[in-house]
């Protein structure tokens, strides 16, 4: 899910390459799909895969449904080896403005509307798929659960509480369902990325302060990069990742010791 730019996009291209056949959800316009299907065409064709793209709303009942009505008739039982949570849905907005400002609180302030659109967005929405594809059987006997969490889930980042409360309930998420969801053979961890330049990164404000500190940080000399993250994922998916369950795995080089 999310997987027309980033850690997603990434992420396909990687998987593609190792012979996994791929289900993306994304949610772009007509001209903006175009050119993305005309890509994973390629990257099916160069792999020899399939890959089966859905421009939904993966956060809709109804998108949901209509994805696992489909999917079930092209992949048919356990299909689904990997659920990789990548959408990156929310407001970046300040808790307060001053009262001298003139700007309008009412639109610029975070909400409770918009901390629970981005709760749900980038956290809880993992928990209805997973559920989803449970009661469609259609989970691999070892399956894995992969989301995606950020240093500033524990740190301020201007702009970013909306996003921050998201993930660190993304992480407690992760933990619980790495727990109840083993009696079906599932496997949930969280990775957490360094700074990475994507497109989600530079809607932060003061993303460049970000992007130049995480560089500074960094004992390997530069930020992190997608296909750093996306290759993480692909080694989740191996046999041999078999026992790691309910971790948070660091995977930024170093930054996050400094």
């Amino acid at each position: 899910m999310g997987g027309s730019s980033g850690f997603g996009f990434a992420s396909v291209e990687k998987l593609a390459l190792s012979g996994m056949n791929i289900a993306v959800l994304y949610r772009e316009p007509s001209k903006a799909e175009k050119a993305l299907k005309k890509r994973f065409e390629q990257i099916a064709a160069e792999n020899n895969v399939e890959i089966l793209g859905y421009n939904i709303n993966a956060l809709d009942t109804r998108g949901r449904e209509l994805f696992i009505n489909d999917f079930s008739e092209k992949a048919g039982q356990h299909g689904v080896k990997l659920l990789l949570h990548s959408i990156a849905r929310g407001n970046l907005k300040p808790l307060t403005i001053k009262d001298d400002s003139e700007i309008d609180k009412t639109h610029y302030e975070l909400s409770v509307e918009d901390i629970q659109f981005t709760s749900y967005a980038m956290s809880n929405s993992l928990l209805d798929w997973t559920r989803a594809l449970l009661a469609a059987g259609l989970f691999h006997p070892d399956g894995r659960i992969i989301g995606l969490t950020s240093e500033g889930a524990h740190r301020y980042w201007e702009g970013y509480a909306a996003v921050s409360i998201a993930k660190a309930s993304l992480e407690s998420l992760a933990k619980y369902m790495a727990v109840e969801f083993s009696q079906y053979g599932l496997k949930t961890n969280v990775i957490q990325a360094g700074i990475t330049e994507t497109a989600s990164l530079k809607m932060i404000p003061g993303s460049d302060k970000l992007i130049n500190t995480g560089i500074k940080r960094n004992p390997m000399g530069r930020i992190t990069k997608p296909e750093d993250v996306a290759n993480v994922i692909y080694l989740l998916c191996t046999d041999e990742a078999f026992w790691i369950n309910g971790a948070l795995i660091h995977v930024d080089g170093g930054e996050h010791c400094r």
